[in-house]
Parts: C-alpha cells; structure tokens; sequence
C-alpha cells in the first residue's frame, strides 16, 4: 500500500466505444487526474484518453475531488475504487466534547472487504483515533497520477 496527497480532478468523459459482440455504443466514463487547475486537469485527461480511444471524445464534467489523498493498492486484483470517509476524533480540551471531523479518502482494492483493510493497514500506522463512517464503491475507472508515466518509462 501506499497514499498519494494531491489535488485530484474527477473527469467524466464520452465516447464510442465497441463492444465485446462488435457492435459501438456510446458510453460515459469517469476518471481521476492528478492537477492543479482545472484546465491542466483537462488537458491531463485528453492527453491520456488520446492513447486509449481511437476516435473523438467528449469531456462531459470536471469536478474538484473531495479527497485529498489516494490509497494505491500493489494487489493484481485491486482493480475497483471505494470512497471512504472516515471520522477522525479529537477531544475539545474546554468542554471535554468528543469532535469528529470528516475525511475523505479513495481507497484502491478488489473487494468492499479488501477496501476497509487497505483503509485499516494505512490508518494503522498512525496515532490518531478514527472511525471508518462510510465505504462505498465508485463508477471511476482508472487514477492517472501526475509524473507518473516519466517514471515507467525510465
């Protein structure tokens, strides 16, 4: 396991895409891409969907991530991505209050139950007290991490 802080961009993109019995139908996909601005986040996703798609897309949204941080999975089967949120708990020191304060992450893994030990292996290593609010399964793709292509050329 390892995580990776950025500021991500969910991209939602169209296409014709030709199915297993040969036959093209149009389809909508999301992504994710590493970026700082909207625009790079846009120019980031025609650049890699040029290299999957043979003919014209479309790019239909781009929004802001809630998530800062991703949690990349080494597993061969981790091939699905689950939004997590998790609850981190402070103690207000003047009213003696417990406080949760909500975090959002996106969590590769191959199985809901896979997600929540990744999330677990990940948090475990740190002090701070959390409570695991909500897994849930995305309709998202693939992440294209910034740099991330210079580094398996090399």
């Amino acid at each position: 396991m390892r995580s990776r802080t950025a500021i991500w961009f969910e991209c939602k993109i169209s296409y014709e895409k030709v199915m297993e019995d040969g036959l093209q139908k149009k389809v909508k996909e999301s992504y994710v891409v590493d970026a700082l601005s909207f625009t790079e986040a846009e120019s980031r996703i025609m650049e890699e969907m040029s290299s999957y798609i043979s003919g014209e897309f479309t790019i239909e949204n781009i929004n802001k991530a809630t998530y800062k941080e991703i949690f990349f999975s080494d597993e061969e089967l981790a091939d699905r991505w689950y939004r997590a949120k998790l609850q981190f708990i402070t103690i207000d020191e003047k009213s003696e209050k417990e406080k949760r304060s909500n975090v959002y992450y996106l969590v590769q893994a191959g199985t809901l139950k896979g997600a929540v030990a990744n999330i677990e292996s990940v948090m475990g290593t740190s002090m701070i007290d959390y409570v695991i609010a909500s897994v849930g399964e995305t309709q998202l793709m693939d992440v294209y991490e910034y740099g991330k292509e210079v580094k398996s050329e090399e």
